[in-house]
């Protein structure tokens, strides 16, 4: 007589085939078996909580500044960056236009991006690395006597008529930074509350 050969049965799922969540082992509520083929996570909330609401997109341009890049600099970083910057483009202004107003201008984006750019514990730094980065990018436009104290001078007589410029993105970058400030102070807060 011929006996076949019989295996023991195995336990767990087959080769090749993803392991099944313990919902779905269990025999769980329709739900959870309705979102074991979706690969999505079963959400469970506790008795008596409040649902969370579906996140709405957000506008496009929302969207596209999020794709910028986001560095984030340290204090003495983005010090560096906004004095170089400004130097960079004093010397541009120099060679090209000779105009203080274009300069006190294209200050205020750089002001602007360098307090976003600072890090948050170093946000303070802002709105006094500024003011520095004003006065470095002065120095190729300055106009004076030849010699050391004729273009100290003429650095100083930049600054007194381009203070509203100087006051301008000072003020940029301490809104910004305050702004950051409370923001921070909020979401603090909120995650003691939880």
């Amino acid at each position: 007589m011929e006996q076949h050969r019989t295996r023991p049965p195995q336990q767990g799922p087959r080769r090749g085939t993803p392991p099944l969540p313990p919902q779905a082992a269990r025999g769980g509520r329709k739900g959870a078996r309705d979102a074991v083929g979706t690969g999505r996570p079963v959400q469970r909330r506790a008795p008596g909580a409040r649902p969370v609401p579906a996140r709405t997109p957000a506008p496009p341009f929302v969207q596209a500044v999020r794709r910028l890049p986001n560095p984030r600099l340290t204090g003495l970083g983005g010090g560096l960056f906004c004095g170089a910057v400004m130097f960079a483009l004093g010397c541009l202004d120099a060679l090209l236009l000779e105009s203080l107003t274009v300069y006190g201008v294209l200050f205020l984006p750089v002001c602007l991006v360098t307090a976003v750019w600072v890090r948050r514990g170093d946000l303070l730094t802002a709105p006094v690395v500024v003011p520095i980065a004003f006065a470095v990018g002065l120095l190729p436009m300055a106009e004076g006597d030849a010699g050391v104290l004729g273009r100290l001078m003429g650095l100083v007589t930049a600054l007194a008529t381009q203070a509203g410029w100087l006051y301008g993105g000072t003020l940029v970058a301490g809104v910004v930074v305050l702004c950051r400030r409370v923001a921070l102070m909020r979401r603090r807060a909120a995650a003691q509350r939880r």
